[in-house]
């Protein structure tokens, strides 16, 4: 049981499993979890960390889109935000990547999920290894991770 679904489980929220078989050789993780589970990828979303005034900080979009840099800026009021480089995302999350669950990280990252989510009676987000996944509703995941809607994405 990975972190994330243990503290899905802890809060009582309801969420579903989604298992399938990783292939080592995909790099584009959260398509081959759409594909795999035979998702719209629009409900599929990945996590993705950003680096924000000197600060790890958490984008959940759709995997069919984007993270627009600046639109995640003007949502947390900062003025220039990057990727985070994997190595220290993975050590501010616990997880590794691809298979980076926005659901209990090591540290509480702000957190910003693309209004997109809320479309949705549910959406699927990585459940804290590749390979997994996990439906729940857009405003648990919104409570759990502390989060907040915001207009994050480019399709």
């Amino acid at each position: 049981m990975t972190p994330a679904v243990q503290l899905l489980a802890e809060r009582k929220i309801s969420f579903r499993l989604c298992e399938y078989d990783h292939d080592p050789a995909n790099s584009n993780f959260g398509l081959e979890a759409a594909n795999e589970l035979g998702l719209d990828p629009d409900q599929v979303f990945k996590t993705l960390i950003v680096v924000a005034g000197g600060d790890e900080m958490c984008a959940i979009v759709p995997v069919s889109g984007q993270l627009s840099l600046k639109a995640f800026a003007n949502a947390v009021g900062v003025k220039r935000v990057e990727m985070c480089p994997p190595e220290r995302a993975q050590r501010a999350t616990g997880y590794l990547v691809g298979g980076i669950s926005p659901i209990a990280q090591r540290r509480s990252l702000v957190t910003v999920i693309d209004e997109t989510a809320q479309l949705y009676d549910e959406v699927f987000v990585s459940g804290g290894r590749r390979g997994l996944d996990v439906a729940v509703g857009p405003d648990d995941l919104m409570v759990v991770t502390g989060g907040m809607f915001a207009d994050i994405a480019t399709r």
